[in-house]
């Protein structure tokens, strides 16, 4: 079995020539840096080739042998999952539980912020084209991320609007507020993929996008709830989107 040093690229012995300065040689990583850089490979391996790219071909790439890479992650399923947590758990903010659970804003405002943050951290193509590849495969992934999405995003919309709108806590939320839920984060997400992986002109002004994407979830809900919160009305348009407006 391979060691970390076989993987050490090593200049062959030439005769008559002394060996190369120790300063020229490239840094020894430690394993846990070592471990690292083989998960930020394979983010990058996975996103240009999809999940039927083998290790044998990730580990040329690496410049590693395959046993070394299996001393690291004895399956590739353990090296999916390590690419999973990197790429969505990893990405999520702990301040946004406590944004979308703060109840001495107005959801409006609350939504408006998170969307924004959550974006930004979301729309890039790498992310968006491990998450495709992955439903395509269909490697766990999307599931596990679809947990995350209905738990910590659309549940906790649903029980927000209940509050504000002062309606009685139903919990779990209905198949149908949670299917209103997924029409709002769906609509923002296929915003991104068409920017991102489709490459198509989009409206450049992200937030006004997300903030239409609010008015008619909110219109939505209210109609579905027989109950409504303030929209507008919580809401002051900035001076710049004037330019959007048809």
């Amino acid at each position: 079995m391979s060691s970390d040093r076989d993987s050490d690229s090593a200049a062959a012995a030439v005769p008559g020539k002394a060996p190369a300065k120790a300063a020229g040689r490239q840094k020894r990583l430690t394993p846990e840096e070592r471990r690292q850089d083989f998960v930020d490979k394979a983010v990058a391996f996975f996103a240009e080739v999809g999940f039927d790219g083998g290790t044998r071909e990730l580990a040329r790439r690496l410049g590693v042998t395959q046993p070394l890479l299996y001393r690291y992650f004895p399956t590739k399923d353990d090296l999916i999952r390590e690419v999973y947590d990197q790429v969505y758990v990893n990405r999520w903010n702990p301040e946004w539980d406590v944004l979308l659970a703060d109840r001495a804003r107005p959801l409006r405002q609350r939504l408006q912020d998170f969307y924004e943050a959550y974006t930004d951290a979301i729309f890039t193509r790498e992310w968006m084209r491990i998450y495709l590849f992955s439903g395509l495969k269909g490697v766990e992934i999307n599931k596990w991320y679809v947990t995350i999405v209905e738990d910590r995003i659309l549940k906790r919309i649903v029980l927000e609007y209940r509050a504000e709108a002062g309606l009685p806590t139903v919990e779990p939320p209905s198949s149908a507020e949670l299917e209103l839920g997924w029409i709002l984060h769906g609509g923002i997400f296929y915003y991104g993929l068409r920017k991102h992986i489709y490459e198509i002109p989009v409206m450049e002004n992200k937030a006004r996008v997300i903030a239409n994407a609010l008015d008619v979830f909110l219109e939505g809900a209210a109609h579905m709830f027989g109950a409504g919160i303030k929209v507008r009305t919580t809401r002051v348009r900035p001076a710049q989107w004037a330019g959007d407006l048809g």
